[in-house]
């Protein structure tokens, strides 16, 4: 229990989303309800024009809730505290019941530390209005379970979202490693070239010296495409594993996915442009992409008949569509975990490209990846 309390204690403050407009609404919403409530309640306590300044007043905290939760959660109760002593009871504004946001909000989005001083404020603020005789003992033993339950919630969808954001970065490992194992492979093929190469020109050297130019200048290339392929391998992760011995899969061999004894909607593969050119880590890149997208279709596309795979290039980019005209019913789910989608974006990332997926207009999905035609350190 010492090192659970210590390790909370030391917790970082998790990143939160950016001041919105929606946090502006939410203010805007709390600050006419205070203004309703104060015109039309007639119990509210005297002078009535405390609680309902006290409840406009407070509004405005929410929007610091998750980049100051103790300097707000230090401000607010404090406050509430002050105004009961003003009016001599409790404050009766049913609005203030905002305030449990700022409770949530020390658990979610603030440190360890500022999570055990707010709450210790908010213990502090239900103490005094018990001292005072403004909370009964009841009303007071109530509050506490609903301030324990604000925190609770808040620390659990911490840890769901920390958790979440870790399978999200193994995903992006995984695809990092995948990438790397396909260039590996590449740039081996590369090296085994340029090692038969320069055992031919060595054994014509004597003999055929314009043939052992010849595999100089294929020496040449080989080196140098290999050498643009490695540099973009240095930027990912690879494990100690055994290279796949199996070619890399190239853009025309999308072609085996319409074969039609697979289950499922038909599929159909269109090629435009000059595909043959690209290099080794674009045209797998493009064979992964299409391979995973059309196996998302399969499974998720309801009621479809047709899979479209288009790959067209022109003079820098080569894209890729895939799209269905199956039913829409919620967003769908790529891979077993859902974080395929994850893994494709970081695949076309780490060689400069993009995806992009979503419903059509009428019905159907599409997945749209654009990758440059030339591979970059």
């Amino acid at each position: 229990m010492r090192e659970l309390l210590r390790s909370w204690w030391h917790e970082p403050r998790p990143t939160g989303p950016a001041r919105g407009w929606r946090d502006w609404s939410l203010v805007a919403v709390f600050v006419a309800t205070a203004l309703l409530e104060g015109l039309v309640r007639a119990d509210l306590p005297a002078p009535t024009v405390v609680p309902v300044l006290i409840g406009v007043g407070l509004a405005p905290v929410l929007l610091w809730r998750r980049t100051r939760p103790l300097l707000m959660a230090a401000v607010a109760f404090p406050v509430c505290a002050a105004g009961e002593a003003v009016v001599g009871g409790d404050l009766g504004l049913h609005t203030l019941a905002f305030l449990l946001i700022l409770v949530f909000s020390l658990s979610r989005w603030g440190s360890g530390r500022e999570a055990v001083l707010g709450a210790a404020v908010v213990a502090a603020k239900i103490t005094t209005s018990v001292a005072a005789g403004h909370l009964g003992p009841g009303d007071a033993l109530a509050g506490a379970g609903v301030v324990s339950a604000a925190l609770a919630l808040g620390a659990a969808l911490r840890y769901r979202a920390r958790a979440r954001q870790r399978e999200f970065e193994q995903v992006q490992l995984l695809e990092r490693e995948r990438l790397a194992r396909d260039l590996h492979d590449t740039v081996a093929h590369h090296v085994s070239a340029m090692a038969i190469r320069a055992q031919a020109g060595l054994a014509v050297l004597d003999t055929q010296p314009a043939a052992a130019a010849d595999a100089l200048r294929i020496i040449e290339a080989e080196a140098t495409r290999a050498l643009v392929e490695m540099r973009a391998m240095v930027r990912v992760l690879r494990r100690d594993e055994p290279a796949d011995r199996a070619p890399a899969p190239r853009i025309t061999d999308l072609e085996r996915l319409a074969s039609r004894s697979a289950p499922g909607p038909a599929v159909e593969v269109e090629f435009s442009g000059d595909l043959d050119g690209l290099p080794t880590p674009v045209a797998t890149a493009i064979y992964r992409l299409a391979q995973e997208s059309v196996t998302n279709a399969r499974r998720h596309a309801r009621h479809a008949t047709r899979i479209v795979v288009r790959v067209a290039r022109d003079a820098e980019v080569v894209r890729l569509r895939v799209s269905d005209d199956g039913e829409v019913p919620s967003p769908r789910r790529f891979g077993s975990t859902g974080f395929g989608l994850i893994g494709m974006r970081e695949r076309a990332h780490l060689l400069g490209g993009s995806v992009d997926a979503g419903p059509n207009i009428d019905r159907g999905w599409t997945v749209t990846a654009t990758l440059p035609c030339t591979v970059t350190a």
